[in-house]
Formats: structure tokens, sequence, C-alpha cells
């Protein structure tokens, strides 16, 4: 294996969980990598420390010890998360990587950039695409407004036949009825559309989603039922 950028000694990993995950990748024991950067800027983000610009990286031979560690305690697949991992350059490489240990690899992206999702997908198994609003309030809510590349981005998972999720953190009082109607128009067709709870945490970028309350199981049963038929399957993950 001889990955284009394995001449850099860093890689765009900034950091890995030290177990493996059995929620992050469903049906299979995964090892979790974060790559730092993001094109958002979400007040709620749980990973605010990966919102900066990118930070410096594991070099391929620490990465090499780690996944050699989670072989030996029967990992089988990798979750690429960050941040955003489709503003890393060496993301194919690090996709082929993992998929050369006989790995199988889901990535995470917020869709912002469909060229980089399309020219991935062959080497994915699994990609989880968040959709953080409708659309009429995307920038409100993340400070981005090209949402046509959203919509692009879907439109690619959805003619792929990659297995896939679309999801959404349900933010109340953020996301009412009308959000959720607009949403269930984006993701019309999903395989899979999980909603999730909002879980408030001191250090979130901005104070004001600091003093909401987790999103309950009520309002998420609501918001399912708002939303019902707009997928082939609408879970509630995290209840």
């Amino acid at each position: 294996m001889n990955p284009r950028h394995r001449d850099r000694a860093e890689t765009s990993l900034y950091a890995f969980r030290e177990n493996p995950s059995m929620v992050d990748f469903p049906g299979y024991l995964a090892a979790v990598f974060f790559i730092s950067g993001c094109n958002f800027t979400c007040g709620f983000c749980h990973n605010p420390s990966l919102l900066r610009k990118r930070q410096a990286g594991l070099t391929w031979q620490r990465l090499e010890e780690a996944c050699a560690h989670f072989k030996d305690n029967w990992t089988t697949a990798a979750v690429i998360t960050g941040g955003e991992p489709t503003l890393a350059e060496d993301l194919p490489d690090l996709i082929s990587f993992f998929r050369s240990l006989g790995w199988r690899v889901k990535l995470d992206t917020n869709g912002s950039r469909p060229g980089v999702l399309r020219d991935c997908l062959p080497l994915l198994d699994y990609v989880a695409l968040d959709v953080k609003a409708g659309f009429s309030r995307y920038r409100e809510l993340t400070g981005f407004g090209e949402v046509e590349r959203i919509a692009e981005s879907i439109a690619i998972l959805r003619d792929s036949g990659i297995d896939h999720e679309l999801r959404t953190t349900v933010i109340d009082p953020f996301h009412d009825e009308d959000q959720l109607q607009e949403i269930a128009g984006i993701v019309r067709g999903a395989p899979r559309y999980v909603i999730q709870p909002f879980v408030p945490r001191d250090d979130v970028p901005d104070p004001d989603f600091r003093a909401l309350k987790r999103t309950s199981p009520d309002r998420l049963r609501e918001a399912r039922e708002l939303v019902d038929g707009c997928a082939i399957e609408v879970l509630i993950r995290g209840e």
C-alpha cells in the first residue's frame, strides 16, 4: 500500500477514541478517528476543539500502531469523523489504508463537498450525512448557506447504492414542526433517517446552547411521528 501522501509523515487524523465503539458503525466493532477543521460554525457542536483550522495530526507510524492495537482487540471497521473529513486532502488515502487492514469504513460528513464524497464512495461501506436543518434556516444554524451542495450530496448517496443514513440532532425550540416537515421533504426516500437528541455540554461553542435542556424522549417521539414515512426507516438514536 502506497498512498499518494505517504511521503508526508503526518496524516490529517487528529485523534482517536482509545476504545473501539459498537454504536458509531451499527453492526461492527469500530475504531473512531477524528479529523480536525470544519467549514460549519454550529454553536451546538460536541467536538468544538475540531472546529478550528487543521491541527497537527497523527503520524503514519502512530496510526499503524493504533490500528495494530485495535485489530488485536477484535476491531473490524473504522469510522472517520470530525470536524469535516472531506476537507482533508489525504482522505482517500486514509480510507484505502483502513481497507488494506481488511476493515469496513464509514464516513461521517456534513455533505458540503459533494465532489469529494462522490470520489470516495467506491471505497466506502457506509455514510452518515447530517441534515442540520431545513434549507430555509441552514445558514442560521450552521453558518453555511450553500444548501445546493447538501442537496447534491444527498442525491449522490441516493443514487449510489451505498448503504447510508441521514440524521438530524433535534434542538428545542429550533426544530419546530415547520422545520421538521421541511427536513422530511429533504430526506424523502432515504433508506434510513435518524433522529437524535441534543445534549447540552459546557464546552459547546455558543453559550445559548449550553443553557438548553436535553431533547426529551417525548419530543423525539413527536418528531418521529411528524416525519413518519419520509424514509424506509425512521429511527430514534440515543433516546
